[in-house]
């Protein structure tokens, strides 16, 4: 299940401060210190953060942040843009879904559609694509990745080769000054590449603290997607990248104002 809006700004917390105390939390918040004791265990439970005396401390990964990690951090930005994606897949097409966050966020907001066919290699986005019946859900096979519960490899490259969907839908860990999309693995680059090329349209799907992000293995650019929905404005040399390529650049907000 996802996390509250409480327990999302709770772990967003926990990720800019060594230690953060029960009593502060509830005072905060205004709610009771039992209250906050059961959000600090669930989050515990996810891997997000460690109890100590006190209070909750954050736990430390090298590389790229743990997944557990990632589904909480910037989740109101990656909402709004789920919302937003939404709106721009129309009921009965075809889906293909990369790994990620932000595309696991946008497969729930596509729930309330009707007969889509996703193809994915994340069993997070399947599982939830199943529980819509009007849905057609295929899935990559082979070895797991235990964390991110995502199929690479010649099952991954298989299942996206095999077809050709109305849109692709996929993320990136960052964007560098150029227009580089970058990644921490080769395969994750594969799986982004193989999609967007077997797809009629390509919808990039990331949140402001990408531009800028180091991440080491480099693969495809910004303005290859037909539509890139984030939710602030990119810096100013992104900006024009994506007027000279045409690409549609879709800015998300959580309560647009007319």
């Amino acid at each position: 299940m996802p996390l509250s809006e409480r327990q999302a700004h709770i772990a967003d917390m926990i990720r800019q401060t060594d230690f953060i105390r029960v009593e502060d939390l509830a005072q905060q918040f205004q709610v009771t210190t039992q209250t906050i004791r059961r959000d600090l265990n669930l989050l515990c439970e996810r891997g997000i953060a460690r109890r100590v005396h006190g209070g909750v401390q954050q736990m430390n990964t090298p590389g790229n942040m743990a997944y557990a990690w990632r589904q909480v951090l910037n989740h109101e930005a990656k909402q709004a843009i789920a919302l937003e994606v939404a709106r721009h897949v129309p009921n009965g097409v075809s889906v293909a879904f990369s790994i990620g966050t932000t595309p696991e966020i946008v497969s729930r907001a596509l729930l309330a559609h009707t007969h889509l066919k996703i193809l994915t290699n994340n069993l997070n986005i399947a599982m939830l694509a199943c529980s819509n019946q009007t849905f057609e859900v295929t899935v990559a096979g082979g070895r797991l990745r235990n964390e991110d519960r995502d199929v690479m490899g010649n099952g991954m490259e298989a299942l996206f080769e095999a077809y050709k969907v109305d849109i692709g839908i996929y993320g990136v860990a960052g964007v560098d000054e150029d227009g580089t999309l970058l990644d921490f693995y080769e395969e994750e680059v594969r799986a982004r590449q193989i999609i967007r090329e077997n797809s009629r349209k390509a919808y990039l799907v990331l949140d402001h603290s990408k531009f800028g992000r180091a991440a080491h293995v480099r693969g495809g650019r910004i303005d290859e997607a037909a539509k890139i929905f984030c939710d602030r404005t990119p810096p100013e040399p992104i900006l024009e990248l994506l007027r000279r390529s045409g690409a549609q650049l879709i800015l998300c907000r959580r309560d647009p104002t007319p």
